[in-house]
């Protein structure tokens, strides 16, 4: 504009005094100013904001609580979820199904009529004793309430069932020494004196586990017998059969021992270890926890969104094998592992086997948290759900840390980025669903916005070059700027999750933001734009028949060589070109499908802000005539400019027929920012079997038994106190995630 002011424009009569050349070159820097303002996207850091916390709000809804926001965003590219199988995939109400006691296996769980007398008094101490659970005493008519993890709620149930008074055995009989439970052995045990003076050292745990520590069992008569081979084997069978049927298995066994081997005082108890050798196998029991309901609808869900779902549990192989297959999770081609096998796997095992992976049974913390580097190293964006502390290193490196509401201790919460409130694997999939929604809503943002930039700077451009003049003015592009980058940020960034997120595969993490789609989207609304808007600047005089008095007749909206129609024009321009943008809004809301309208009417705020939109925009053109330089148009010219406006829709329909290249197109130059959530690798040690590394708990919900209760509730106060620095990163503890340029 300078230049051709100066090379032509300068020479005309009305710029021979000194303060119209210093009007004239304010005038173009002011336009070169706002042309700044329109072309950096300063909306989108907006959008992103908004449906971040938009959605951070909603997922309260869904049982979600996000504590970190570029969690959200990276959910929706997750490849992986490995998830706990206790209290996630199953309910966590476990109940006692079926037993072996007495030399034989028995439904009749809730009857102490096939088990000798000896046995039956033997059974019912190793329960009530070697437990961490309490049982209130009953008011009235009321069931006893029976606390503790889930697994000694269902062994004290069962005790109940054959007899069993809490109260009376606790304090009846001194307890000499306590071995808590220990997650690598699997089995808690117990030494105390029976009523017959005799000292007894009881085991439970793990059935496989305690089955090979026994050499002998009670048979039917209440006597201990030695365990054969063939028996061990039989008993073997029982408890594969058990733990195909989807059962937990858990055995009671015990030895006699001498008092004077127990320790006296503490000191002593700390360093003595329980005998656990020799032992007398008195029972075997398999606990029931049923699938939730909707959870293979949910994991199906996830399948044929791309998200391959793994199963990490302390159970036994046969029992993981059954419900994996039971919840979906586990196909033909599925490879099932325990965690002492997985530790050994090197990386060529792992390149190999690893994509095959799909449960892994008798895991540890450890082998947890091997898995998550591993599909990580590999290109995986891992998400990892955990609920006892030592989950925290697995949480803590995962891309998404999902801790559980209910189950989960305090240190897996502050390690996770997101608390999943009722502990349900179907809210982990609508965490997915809400990730994907807010990395579509940043771009149907991101192709609006675009859109108005490309056509805002290409007209003025072309105008200005052409003609020295420029149809939109500054307070033009200002106004369209605000109105389109706030209100529209607003209107798409709160756009609802879909069903048809859930068809597409998880965006990968060297993708573009702006994908082959949103260019061709852009593209197509741009030039029309463009052509339409362009003509009527060049033409427009003619093409509308406007006469030189058509306009206004305040003669200050005129500038020294102007005249009303020319006025009248841009008037008409700029209206056009704000409906144009209110037509591609609703355009945006569906880049790929050809129904733009499909679930608008359930969008209330959508639907005000458009109104709003139209009513500001009403405003300006028929009453701020001296503040954004426009006329007052009549009813024909509001018409063309709806028309013009609406015909961007029939435009986006026919434009989504032609095909796009599957390479994404990726520019050197970008005008605009995208987000993509990246996380820093962690700084844990190398050293995936170091595990003084990570911290030791008694629980684990899917450990066989567990010892402790868990605390609930959480200080999150701190949950997102992050800012965003000039340099694009939001650092949060020892993950970083990276806004870049696309």
């Amino acid at each position: 504009m300078k230049i051709r002011f100066f090379a032509i424009d300068y020479k005309k009569p009305q710029y021979k005094k000194p303060s119209k050349i210093i009007v004239q070159i304010v005038e173009m820097f002011s336009i070169a100013v706002t042309i700044v303002v329109v072309a950096v996207p300063e909306g989108l850091p907006l959008a992103v904001t908004l449906t971040l916390a938009y959605s951070m709000r909603k997922m309260m809804a869904d049982k979600s609580l996000v504590r970190h926001l570029a969690a959200c965003e990276t959910m929706g590219s997750a490849t992986t979820i490995c998830s706990d199988k206790t209290g996630t995939l199953t309910t966590n109400k476990m109940t006692v199904v079926r037993a072996w006691l007495g030399n034989a296996e028995n439904d009749a769980v809730d009857s102490d009529e096939f088990i000798p007398h000896n046995l039956h008094q033997t059974i019912i101490r190793s329960i009530c004793l070697n437990s961490t659970g309490t049982v209130a005493a009953a008011k009235g008519d009321a069931e006893p309430v029976i606390s503790g993890s889930p697994t000694e709620t269902a062994c004290l149930g069962w005790g109940l069932k054959l007899g069993m008074d809490f109260k009376q055995l606790r304090h009846a009989t001194r307890i000499l020494h306590v071995e808590t439970f220990n997650s690598t052995k699997k089995r808690a045990g117990v030494v105390f004196k029976n009523d017959e003076g005799i000292v007894e050292a009881h085991w439970k745990g793990a059935a496989e586990i305690i089955l090979g520590l026994c050499t002998k069992f009670v048979d039917e008569h209440g006597e201990p017998q030695e365990m054969s081979p063939e028996k061990r084997t039989e008993l073997e069978n029982v408890i594969g059969g058990m733990a195909a049927k989807s059962l937990r298995c858990i055995a009671f066994a015990y030895r006699p021992i001498e008092g004077s081997n127990v320790p006296t005082n503490e000191e002593e108890s700390s360093e003595w270890k329980q005998p656990e050798d020799n032992l007398i196998l008195l029972g075997i029991c398999g606990i029931k926890d049923p699938c939730r309901n909707g959870v293979r609808e949910a994991v199906e869900r996830c399948q044929h969104a791309g998200v391959k779902v793994r199963m990490v549990t302390g159970d036994n192989v046969i029992t993981a094998r059954a419900i994996a297959q039971e919840c979906g999770i586990l196909k033909d081609d599925g490879l099932v592992v325990e965690g002492p096998d997985f530790r050994t796997w090197d990386d060529a095992r792992l390149d190999r086997d690893l994509e095959k992976l799909v449960v892994m049974a008798r895991s540890s913390p450890t082998d947890k948290l091997k898995l998550v580097k591993s599909l990580k190293q590999r290109g995986n964006v891992v998400a990892v759900t955990g609920d006892g502390t030592n989950d925290a290193p697995a949480l803590h490196e995962a891309d998404i840390g999902l801790s559980m509401g209910i189950s989960g201790t305090e240190v897996a919460k502050e390690s996770s980025d997101i608390i999943i409130l009722d502990d349900n694997f179907t809210s982990v999939v609508k965490v997915v669903r809400w990730g994907r929604s807010v990395y579509s809503n940043i771009q149907k943002f991101i192709q609006f916005q675009l859109t108005v930039n490309v056509t805002a700077l290409t007209i003025n451009f072309i105008s200005s070059i052409s003609t020295g003049k420029v149809p939109l003015t500054a307070v033009q592009l200002l106004w369209v700027n605000l109105i389109m980058d706030t209100l529209g940020a607003l209107a798409l960034a709160t756009e609802p999750p879909t069903d048809d997120l859930m068809d597409l595969k998880p965006v990968g993490r060297t993708e573009p933001l702006i994908t082959n789609i949103m260019w061709r989207n852009i593209l197509a609304q741009a030039i029309f734009q463009i052509v339409v808007l362009l003509t009527l600047d060049f033409a427009g005089n003619s093409i509308l028949k406007l006469s030189p008095n058509d306009g206004p007749t305040d003669k200050s909206l005129l500038k020294d060589d102007d005249e009303p129609r020319d006025v009248l024009r841009t008037t008409i321009i700029f209206n056009a070109f704000v409906f144009c943008q209110v037509f591609n809004e609703i355009n945006a809301r569906r880049p790929t499908t050809f129904n733009i309208f499909q679930g608008i009417h359930k969008n209330y705020l959508f639907i005000s802000i458009i109104v709003v939109e139209v009513i500001l925009q009403f405003v300006i053109v028929q009453f701020l005539n001296r503040f954004a330089r426009t006329t007052k148009l009549e009813a024909k010219y509001w018409g063309l400019c709806i028309v013009i406006g609406f015909i961007s829709w029939p435009v986006g329909f026919l434009v989504k027929f032609l095909p796009v290249p599957k390479k994404q197109f990726q520019p050197r130059l970008n005008l605009c920012c995208g987000l993509w959530g990246k996380k820093k690798k962690s700084k844990a040690k190398d050293s995936l079997d170091a595990t003084e590394s990570i911290p030791k708990e008694s629980e684990q919900t899917n450990d066989p038994i567990a010892v402790t209760s868990n605390h609930h509730g959480g200080n999150i106060s701190d949950a997102d106190n992050r800012r965003l620095p000039s340099n694009g990163e939001i650092h949060d503890g020892e993950k970083t995630h990276v806004v870049s340029a696309v």
